[in-house]
């Protein structure tokens, strides 16, 4: 299932913003969202310049050496995580839109400093 990142937001920051971690950074970006507390099933993205490519891996690849796996494309699961992204997409981009544009500039400020102050 593909979801696109809208213009006002990076790449990486939206898919971080869902809850996904990056896993592969070789020539496609790929990123994981477990279900649980094991390593599958869980929620696979790769990520091409704005495109999120989006499936569901129930388990490891069963033969050495191959890449395939039991990945879901469609279905309950993916359609619902599919809702729950872009509607994380949206929200962030009206809050992009909204705010001021230093809202998002961070400043790097050390541990001391952000407990007392900037005295």
């Amino acid at each position: 299932m593909h979801i696109l990142i809208p213009d006002s937001l990076s790449p990486l920051e939206a898919i971080r913003r869902c809850g996904y971690g990056l896993i592969n950074s070789q020539n496609n970006p790929s990123f994981v969202r477990r279900l649980g507390t094991l390593n599958y099933p869980r929620f696979h993205v790769y990520l091409k310049e704005r495109d999120i490519n989006l499936h569901l891996d129930q388990k490891q690849a069963s033969y050495e050496g191959y890449g395939a796996h039991s990945g879901e494309y469609e279905g309950d699961a993916v359609e619902r995580e599919a809702q729950r992204i872009a509607g994380i997409l949206e929200q962030s981009a009206q809050e992009r839109a909204g705010a001021p544009e230093d809202v998002f500039k961070s400043e790097s400020k050390g541990f001391w400093s952000r407990l007392f102050g900037n005295k």
